[in-house]
């Protein structure tokens, strides 16, 4: 009789019932129900009843799966908005004392960290659920992120309105807060990680502030015109890499977006 091991290789598992019986046992003592880890997975997304800002969506995007997926957004509840706004309040008022346009300096960060946790495993219950949609990750990915994208849009707006010393710059800041929200996006979906993808991007602005402050001795030029060029390619090369990685070729290698 042989009682020799049989081998941990996936070929010879799948020809082996005696090894695909003992893979069943362990499930079952492991207690693993995978329908029912699903079923959990799909009463956190499809639980809460639909509310006024869902029934607007469903008939804008024209998809019940697609507007659960817009609500459920991270960065869209209501203490995230809480904390941007926050931020951007700060920055008014610092706006208004020093001169200096803190509100729109800070804008850019507010919508990186907005973009990159806007989508992802690591912070979203939707995601496995979303993946099993007739939707692509990527059309849930724009949708998202142009949702979150325009709410800080509206953040700066009301900057510029409430900022007096800011009034000259009009929708300069817009340049550069897409540009850092890009390349905030395009790192996380790299390397599946938000707060990466946040870090790399405020470190990125904060060098451009420093380096617009030591050679004009003012922060706020690099809010400036001179720069928005600079910013639009950057936006662009960065939009390339996101949907380059959230492409079909790259959706075995990749579980972030």
């Amino acid at each position: 009789m042989n009682t020799a091991p049989h081998p941990d290789d996936p070929k010879h598992i799948a020809s082996c019932l005696i090894c695909q019986a003992n893979a069943r046992q362990e499930a079952g003592e492991l207690g693993i129900n995978l329908y029912r880890v699903w079923s959990g997975i799909a009463a956190d997304v499809w639980s809460p009843e639909v509310g006024r800002l869902e029934s607007w969506s469903r008939k804008l995007l024209r998809s019940p799966g697609l507007a659960r997926a817009l609500v459920t957004t991270p960065s869209l509840f209501l203490s995230w908005i809480g904390a941007s706004a926050f931020v951007v309040l700060i920055g008014i008022i610092a706006t208004r004392s020093s001169g200096t346009p803190w509100a729109h300096i800070l804008a850019p960060i507010v919508a990186a960290a907005g973009i990159a946790y806007a989508y992802g495993p690591a912070i979203d219950p939707a995601f496995e659920l979303s993946r099993s949609m007739a939707i692509s990750d990527r059309m849930i990915l724009i949708v998202r992120a142009l949702a979150v994208f325009g709410l800080n849009t509206a953040f700066g707006m009301v900057a510029s309105l409430l900022a007096s010393a800011a009034t000259g710059l009009t929708l300069s800041w817009l340049a550069p807060m897409t540009a850092v929200a890009a390349l905030a996006l395009a790192v996380a979906s790299i390397t599946q990680s938000p707060a990466i993808g946040v870090t790399v991007a405020i470190a990125v602005w904060s060098v451009v502030v420093l380096i617009s402050q030591a050679s004009t001795g003012d922060a706020g030029s690099a809010i400036g015109a001179a720069l928005v060029p600079v910013y639009l390619v950057a936006t662009i090369c960065c939009a390339a890499i996101v949907l380059y990685v959230t492409s079909g070729r790259q959706e075995k290698r990749t579980t972030w977006g």
